[in-house]
């Protein structure tokens, strides 16, 4: 991932936005993360004609917000012309397969449950990390 890159993490929970941004450093993504705590103002974001304009960018998702559904800015995004390309990461407690699904229906390139416990959770960001490293992300147009 070239670090023009930049990551929207969508994470309503402190705790879990920070675990995932420390573990992501970990694995030696030095890329820029953008965090909102809600989808409004991702929305806002995503949606604005700077980032429009000036992609590519990495999308991580949390399912759970509290004014919206993640499924709801996942249908938004790939929905758009210019943001379609963006890789979108769904991690999130939900591990109904029946969401899954829907999810990779809609357009999510990868889903990712989050374990419970802080180690696994801990593991499995490092393990996203690296993903991240040799992943190549889209220009959005």
């Amino acid at each position: 991932m070239t670090s023009a890159v930049k990551i929207v993490m969508v994470e309503d929970d402190l705790g879990h936005a920070k675990l995932i941004e420390k573990n992501i450093r970990r694995a030696n993504i030095a890329n820029d993360i953008v965090h909102f705590a809600d989808g409004g103002s991702a929305m806002d974001y995503l949606f604005s004609h700077e980032v429009r304009m000036n992609g590519p960018m990495l999308i991580l998702l949390d399912l759970n917000l509290p004014d919206m559904s993640g499924t709801d800015i996942l249908v938004k995004v790939k929905g758009d012309e210019r943001l379609r390309r963006a890789p979108v990461v769904v991690l999130t407690t939900t591990d109904d397969k029946v969401e899954i699904d829907r999810c990779y229906d809609l357009g999510c390139n990868v889903y990712i449950t989050k374990p419970v416990d802080y180690e696994s959770f801990a593991g499995a960001i490092r393990q996203l990390g690296l993903f991240l490293s040799v992943m190549q992300a889209p220009d959005i147009e």
